[in-house]
């Protein structure tokens, strides 16, 4: 009697398991996107969803069924973000280097140009208001799913996005096209959201 739960309960979980882990090795894209946000740096952000994607993998019998993947596994890089962050501030490590942006584009052609003003006018959103608008505006998450992944209010969420766009105009004088930085997922999305409210 006691074989049966203990056979059973396993194989559905595996089953479950392997679904998810294939579920979650789709959200890379989205997931080293906004790695790139936050770190603002390359290396730094592959290492961070190596991390991440490491994390959820391990932990994946603790995702419930039936609510957001997505949202949880951008809830787990940024909570490893932060932490690391933490640990480097205790350890008084230096964080300048997660400041260090690369830029391996040429400045001959006009799309990179483009692309490299809008990395480097995205870096200078305050951290709060870029990681609203990555998370809203390239990842593609809900404002709900923003504000969990965040750990705060709705309102906020709708807030930091709305002064972002707007900080992002005046640091753009309105020039991004969604045609210009095509391929960059960070990149196209606030281009779009720049020309919408221009």
């Amino acid at each position: 009697m006691d074989r049966m739960p203990q056979t059973s309960h396993p194989q559905k979980l595996d089953v479950d398991a392997e679904g998810l882990r294939t579920q979650v090795l789709e959200f890379m894209p989205a997931l080293r996107a906004f790695a790139r946000s936050l770190t603002r740096n390359r290396t730094e952000a592959d290492d961070l969803v190596q991390e991440t994607l490491l994390k959820a993998l391990s932990n994946i019998d603790k995702f419930d069924p039936g609510t957001n993947l997505r949202a949880w596994l951008f809830t787990i890089l940024r909570n490893t973000y932060y932490t690391e962050i933490r640990k480097r501030r205790r350890e008084n490590d230096g964080l300048s280097v997660l400041s260090q942006q690369e830029t391996n584009i040429g400045p001959s052609q006009e799309w990179a140009v483009t692309l490299t003003s809008l990395k480097d006018a995205l870096a200078q959103l305050p951290d709060d208001q870029r990681e609203a608008l990555v998370l809203v505006g390239a990842a593609g998450l809900s404002y709900e799913e923003a504000a969990a992944v965040c750990g705060c209010a709705l309102g906020t969420i709708k807030s930091r996005v709305n002064r972002a766009r707007a900080k992002l105009l005046v640091l753009m004088g309105a020039e991004a096209s969604a045609d210009v930085v095509e391929g960059d997922a960070v990149a196209l999305s606030a281009s779009r959201q720049a020309s919408s409210t221009g």
